[in-house]
């Protein structure tokens, strides 16, 4: 399945999960882990753990099984893992302590470099 095929995977299942506040970002050249970052909420655990549930149950029906799943039983915070998308379901109050979108948004920090006089 092509990258931008399984990402749509995940928006379709998002949306017919009715998850809140979706945003993609493009994290290619930013971090070698995945390609795009997904982040939604969900209203309550068991609302989380279905959304995770749902997007890891249609990837693998598509023949992209999960690389791995986390924080599905607990449901505050759910990871699906997909390789080239990753997919972050959180409950809001989660979701705003994290703020993984400013995390990932965030400029390059680039050491200064001490002068030194000779």
């Amino acid at each position: 399945m092509q990258l931008e095929q399984l990402r749509q995977l995940v928006l379709d299942a998002l949306a017919d999960m009715k998850a809140r506040d979706i945003e993609v970002m493009d994290v290619r050249g930013k971090t070698a882990v995945t390609d795009y970052m997904v982040v939604a909420s969900g209203t309550s655990d068991r609302h989380v753990k279905a959304i995770a549930e749902t997007i890891a149950f249609r990837s693998k029906e598509a023949g992209e099984a999960p690389l791995g799943t986390e924080g599905v039983a607990e449901g505050e915070w759910a990871l699906v893992d997909l390789n080239g998308v990753v997919v972050h379901v959180m409950l809001p109050k989660v979701r705003d302590f994290y703020n993984l979108e400013r995390l990932w948004s965030a400029p390059a920090v680039v050491p200064k470099v001490a002068s030194h006089s000779i």
